[in-house]
């Protein structure tokens, strides 16, 4: 006889309520309720992810859910938020398209992942939604952070005379995926096995830059995390700072499976600097600051590089390689 497939409420029961934080009733009620804590800013956001288009289809269940959460934390970093918590909303394809996993063990193993991460982040549970589709897996994670009031970190704030930086390194997501996408393509066997691995688990799972909320929020002027692609959330930075800036590509920070794959291929530099999927801050701060930032960033392990400097007016952002200003064909990632 076969096991009758799990109702809506079962399947919170069994694999949402364990995660739940105090705010979430235990997934009892219609809503979360939670207050700002005293003196604290709310700071919310949200991401969207779709099966064929932020992630494969066939992209471990562990992964996915990994990816759901980290995209949105690492948004509350660059914002110089702490995590507080997040909602969910997961829609479930039918007929389940995996005849080889059922369902409930997809999902024991994503509210697994899921719920690892919701711990080590302190980013719990707080309430979502769980519906079918005839399309393809979606989800959507709402994430809830906390500023000191009047001290979240916006994008809007960049000042002329800023040093730019960036965290960790570039390029190597939208390289992953690249390799995911065209697995033939002759610079892929130039690549150790090890740098493959690494290029396509940068793009399976982000590492959010949490570790420096904090002190983004203290020293920092501007922050974002880079998505779309860092020449085009630059200039988008620079935009709606109203400046302008002059970024050495050169002193882009690179991994060295990135740079063997560019020393491949050539043409691949684009696809680094414009690709998406880094997960990384984008910030400006003073140049005393930004010694600080560096020298705190070390201590947390996180790599942190400056590439440019913020100028006065609204010229377009001048992107220079071995003394060259480059024009890009296409400058991020774009869904329309």
């Amino acid at each position: 006889m076969s096991k009758a497939p799990l109702s809506e409420d079962d399947l919170i029961a069994t694999f949402f309520a364990p995660l739940a934080g105090p705010g979430a009733l235990g997934l009892r009620d219609d809503a979360a309720c939670m207050a700002a804590p005293p003196g604290a800013d709310l700071v919310v956001t949200v991401d969207a992810l779709v099966a064929g288009v932020h992630f494969f289809a066939d992209d471990p269940a562990d992964a996915i859910a990994r990816k759901a959460l980290r995209v949105n934390l690492s948004d509350l970093a660059a914002k110089g938020a702490a995590p507080l918590g997040f909602l969910l909303t997961l829609a479930l394809p039918a007929p389940w398209p995996d005849q080889l996993t059922p369902p409930a063990v997809w999902l024991a193993a994503f509210a697994r992942a899921l719920g690892e991460d919701a711990a080590a982040y302190g980013c719990p549970l707080l309430g979502g939604d769980t519906v079918k589709t005839p399309g393809p897996l979606t989800l959507s994670v709402t994430a809830f952070g906390q500023v000191p009031t009047g001290r979240m970190v916006a994008r809007t704030a960049a000042r002329p005379g800023d040093l730019i930086a960036v965290t960790g390194t570039i390029g190597d997501a939208a390289l992953g995926l690249r390799l995911r996408l065209e697995p033939q393509a002759p610079w892929i066997a130039a690549l150790a096995p090890a740098e493959r691995a690494h290029l396509v688990q940068r793009y399976l799972v982000p590492q959010p830059r949490n570790a420096l909320a904090g002190l983004l929020r203290i020293e920092g002027h501007a922050g974002m995390d880079v998505s779309d692609g860092l020449v085009g959330d630059l200039e988008k930075m620079m935009r709606v700072s109203g400046v302008s800036a002059r970024v050495a590509l050169d002193r882009v920070p690179l991994s060295d499976a990135a740079r063997h794959a560019i020393a491949v291929e050539p043409a691949l530099f684009e696809t680094a600097m414009t690709g998406g999927d880094d997960y990384e801050i984008l910030l400006t701060a003073a140049p005393a600051a930004m010694a600080r930032l560096q020298a705190e960033a070390e201590t947390a392990g996180v790599a942190l590089s400056v590439i440019g400097e913020v100028r006065d007016g609204t010229d377009a952002v001048a992107f220079c390689r071995d003394g060259a200003v480059l024009a890009f064909g296409r400058r991020s990632y774009s869904h329309f």
